[in-house]
């Protein structure tokens, strides 16, 4: 008979099990591949949403959680295990069509500019856009370079509380305006050769990381939109 330690990792080995995995080394699937990376310290419902909501509103095949080894713009105090983040990001998503995945720290990547150009030399056939939110739209131009970043893949932008006026009529979206995809035509953007993005209405979600570490990673905050989780699902 197994103890209850045993029946418990046998337990979580099948709840991660419908996740796919990503070959390292690259295939030559031509599928539309949404890119979310971040910290994930830890995962919530909103980093679920942001998914869900772009692989039905960009007609999506998967999209790639992608949990950073670090990010070079937040400060690696408080930051929890790579192992830990990955495994709070596999406990959420629980839909096949959202990949968990430490991928970065198989390429040796640290900015997204040479992630991107490593995805698209090992996936040459996929067709990749990176989902962000409004607050990480606000700040493209901190990252490290940018501008050619911006050469290599679409962007998705989605909203996201106090943020979205000063993205979208701000400074970086008016020096972008002429690569804005209208609204009516954002199931196009896997299709579009970059530079190129759109904004994709729909909820809001307040939630964040950092209120999950200062409440103790409480369940209480887990659930608190997992009903918008299961609506973006039925949509």
């Amino acid at each position: 008979m197994k103890s209850s330690a045993q029946a418990r990792r046998v337990h979580k080995r099948i709840v991660v099990s419908h996740h796919d995995t990503i070959p390292i080394r690259g295939d030559r699937r031509a599928s539309r591949i949404g890119l979310l990376g971040g910290s994930f310290n830890p995962a919530h419902e909103g980093h679920v949403q942001i998914a869900l909501r772009a692989l039905r509103q960009l007609r999506l095949d998967q999209v790639w959680l992608m949990v950073s080894p670090g990010n070079p713009l937040k400060p690696s105090k408080g930051m929890a295990s790579l192992a830990a983040r990955l495994a709070s990001v596999e406990r959420l998503a629980t839909d096949r069509r959202l990949i968990p995945t430490d991928i970065e720290a198989s390429l040796g990547t640290r900015y997204a500019f040479d992630t991107i150009r490593a995805l698209k030399r090992r996936f040459p056939r996929a067709r990749f856009v990176w989902l962000m939110g409004t607050d990480v739209f606000a700040e493209l131009p901190r990252w490290h370079r940018w501008q050619a970043f911006l050469r290599q893949v679409p962007l998705a932008v989605m909203p996201r509380p106090g943020s979205n006026a000063a993205a979208l009529h701000g400074k970086i979206a008016g020096r972008l305006s002429r690569c804005r995809l209208p609204v009516g035509k954002i199931r196009q953007l896997p299709d579009k050769t970059p530079p190129v993005w759109a904004f994709l209405p729909g909820p809001q979600n307040g939630i964040s990381a950092t209120a999950l570490r200062r409440a103790g990673h409480t369940e209480s905050l887990f659930r608190t939109d997992r009903a918008a989780t299961r609506q973006e699902t039925r949509s």
